[in-house]
């Protein structure tokens, strides 16, 4: 199976991020059944910010011919070090050994990368899991009520408030 990359036109970051929006739903519904009433828990809007920034790539990602996710990354070129801002694979391609064979090819396409790193809520366990055991990524850091990420604004909502930073160093 080939993993392939395709940029996003802007035309299609609507979409993208109704996608992201339906996928990430699912744990959060899991964690928290009461935000299926809450249609505007993840907004396509609050996508935007990560997904227009100057230094932002956004791929949806093949493998073969057929549409199984989508990243968006942000590229920093002078420090080498980069950041997923979001990756997702739709739910019909978990458990075949997909992920890792994507995040495989992330790294091949961006060889000079010094460290990566994502965040992820504490209650993702699945992710966790990938990140950590898979893809050889470290936790650094706890974001919760008494330690905020200053790089995200608070949103008040408690599925919001504890998130996990994972780095990899590259070698």
């Amino acid at each position: 199976m080939g993993i392939r990359f395709r940029k996003l036109d802007e035309s299609e970051y609507k979409g993208y991020a109704e996608d992201v929006k339906e996928v990430f739903s699912i744990a959060v519904y899991e964690t928290y059944p009461e935000c299926k009433d809450d249609d505007d828990f993840l907004s396509v809007e609050q996508m935007y910010p990560c997904m227009t920034e100057e230094k932002a790539v956004n791929y949806a990602i093949y493998s073969d011919e057929e549409r199984v996710g989508g990243v968006t990354i942000q590229l920093d070129e002078e420090t080498k070090e980069n950041e997923v801002e979001l990756l997702f694979i739709y739910p019909q391609y978990h458990s075949k050994g997909l992920g890792q064979k994507i995040w495989k090819a992330i790294e091949e396409l961006y060889p000079w990368t010094k460290v990566w790193r994502l965040v992820t809520p504490y209650f993702e366990k699945r992710n966790i899991h990938f990140y950590v055991n898979k893809c050889g990524f470290k936790i650094v850091e706890f974001f919760n009520r008494h330690h905020r990420d200053e790089k995200n604004p608070e949103s008040g909502r408690e599925f919001h408030d504890e998130f996990f930073l994972f780095e990899k160093r590259m070698k």
